[in-house]
């Protein structure tokens, strides 16, 4: 029989990047929450500077009322659209993090501030490869938006 020994323990990332190759990431250690999603868009939004497109996925947090009013409160700084369900093919943040995971793999960590740790240091290697980033744009076939 099997027993658990503890309750779920994870981080979680939120992470932006832009068609230049830029990448921002904020890690929480929990689920990802209307509350995770504003902090990070208001953090985005000091490093970007620019009124920000926010692409999405169907994430409950994304849809949530908190974070639809708070939108809503500041359209000069934020747009959004959202990618169609079950397409992660679309979404050129979805390379960033199997790229983390899969690096991670191989390094199971013994703690939640390990695995915090391991997070931030792999989206930080990520993050010095902006030409990679851009790639993930070209496979998601995003061209439109000034991507040679």
């Amino acid at each position: 029989m099997l027993q658990r020994v503890s309750k779920r323990r994870e981080v979680s990332s939120i992470v932006a990047i832009t068609p230049d190759g830029q990448l921002y990431a904020r890690h929480f250690r929990t689920s990802i929450s209307s509350r995770c999603v504003i902090q990070a868009l208001r953090f985005f939004r000091r490093k970007v500077g620019a009124p920000l497109l926010v692409v999405w996925d169907q994430l409950n947090a994304h849809r949530s009322r908190a974070t639809r009013d708070f939108i809503s409160a500041h359209t000069q700084d934020y747009a959004v659209a959202y990618l169609p369900a079950y397409a992660p093919e679309l979404n050129p943040e979805e390379q960033c993090n199997a790229i983390v995971k899969g690096a991670m793999a191989n390094a199971p960590p013994d703690s939640v501030d390990e695995l915090h740790r391991l997070a931030r240091r792999e989206f930080g290697r990520l993050k010095r490869h902006p030409e990679m980033i851009v790639s993930f744009f070209r496979h998601a076939g995003v061209s439109a938006i000034g991507i040679p």
